[in-house]
């Protein structure tokens, strides 16, 4: 009993961990645009962000009584080594992409360590895969389209109302307008991703006895759930920042406002409905849509597929690493202790890696010529030649 007892400790501390890796992650969802027009300072939008993610957190349990009892069976014998080998790939995906500057999803990570891990530890019977498909496949595919589509159309009416006014005066008006939009995402996010880690902690929870089947989340989960990503937040994940905010496109604050209004929209829609859609996901399609709908409807493509094709690994890869970290974590403490050094000392390398070229708030918005230069307008057909730096 110690040792389990023990080991739920070290899945509940390792879920919060992925919670504050998923705060500086998307931190960039609610903070890119917002710094990238200057409409707030990048200390100030973090800030901001951090408080509004943690009072999000208690806004809504939907999305994660699909974690806890959705996605994978409870009843199926799942058990804190399964759930500890699940964090260990999400983490390390989450920190990988971080590296390379590359919004991913992180909600996708954890459903693809969950999968992975249970599918190992369990079997195919651990997963409910109807609930896989409906409350993660599906979102993931439409919701990225759904807010572009919302972002494009309210670019195109924002710049078609104020066609005859003041350009000095539109601009002010809308960083106005940027502080809430962009707010309002933040709340959205604490109330979506937050959550992720509430039904992971509960499921641990429920898996050892401790809270019954069909369990909510206690008050403590939520509440160290939501100060792990707010803490995670304010951190500030400035390299997916520099790509969400000048890397997909030059967005100016009308457009910024569109993407942040439809993205905020999309999400507290899908958390109300406990979708666990990707926020990344949807910010990001936001961005694209209102990029494309601006004067000059350009994006840069090299980013655009480099993304696209993380999303699609996500999910994969991260089952693939919490697969092969179960089986370790299934042969007994040794196996449980080399995933923990394996997350610490991976955890710690790529952190090493990224001090050699730091981003942080004092040059979250400095481009290269290469990151500026290869803009293709939406009439262009063939933007196989651009680029964008890491």
């Amino acid at each position: 009993m110690e040792h389990i007892s023990f080991l739920v400790a070290v899945v509940i501390i390792t879920a919060l961990a992925f919670d504050f890796t998923n705060g500086f992650h998307d931190t960039a969802n609610a903070a890119a645009t917002a710094i990238a027009t200057g409409a707030l300072r990048p200390k100030v939008a973090v800030t901001i962000a951090a408080v509004l993610n943690f009072a999000g957190a208690f806004l809504s349990v939907k999305v994660a009584t699909t974690i806890s009892g959705g996605i994978v069976n409870e009843k199926a014998g799942v058990h804190p080594e399964i759930i500890f080998a699940a964090l260990a790939g999400a983490i390390l995906w989450n920190l990988l992409t971080w590296l390379r500057g590359l919004p991913s999803s992180s909600s996708h990570a954890l459903y693809g360590g969950l999968i992975g891990a249970t599918i190992v530890g369990v079997g195919m019977n651990g997963v409910n895969f109807d609930t896989v498909v409906t409350k993660i496949i599906i979102p993931a595919v439409a919701s990225p389209f759904v807010a572009g589509l919302a972002a494009w159309g309210a670019t195109k009416l924002a710049y078609a109302i104020t066609r005859k006014g003041d350009d000095a005066a539109t601009e002010k008006g809308f960083k106005t307008g940027q502080i809430f939009s962009s707010s309002l995402i933040s709340l959205a996010h604490g109330t979506n991703d937050a959550q992720k880690t509430m039904g992971i902690i509960t499921l641990t929870l429920v898996s050892v006895g401790a809270l019954p089947h069909g369990a909510l989340p206690p008050t403590w989960v939520i509440v160290s759930a939501g100060a792990a990503i707010a803490l995670g937040t304010y951190m500030g994940g400035w390299r997916i920042i520099r790509s969400m905010g000048k890397g997909l496109a030059d967005i100016r604050p009308p457009q910024g406002f569109a993407s942040e209004s439809a993205a905020a929209t999309v999400i507290l829609t899908s958390s109300h409905m406990g979708f666990g859609l990707s926020t990344t996901q949807v910010c990001s399609g936001g961005i694209m849509g209102a990029g494309l709908g601006g004067p000059k409807g350009e994006l840069r493509w090299s980013l655009v597929r480099r993304m696209v094709y993380t999303w699609g690994l996500t999910l994969p890869a991260a089952a693939l690493v919490s697969g092969g970290a179960a089986l370790l974590a299934e042969q007994g403490t040794w196996g449980i202790v080399l995933v923990g050094v394996a997350l610490v000392s991976g955890s710690g390398a790529m952190w090493l890696i990224s001090r050699r070229q730091p981003v942080g708030a004092d040059n979250v918005n400095d481009v290269t010529p290469v990151e500026v230069a290869p803009t293709v307008t939406a009439n262009v057909p063939t933007p196989a030649s651009t680029t964008v730096a890491a």
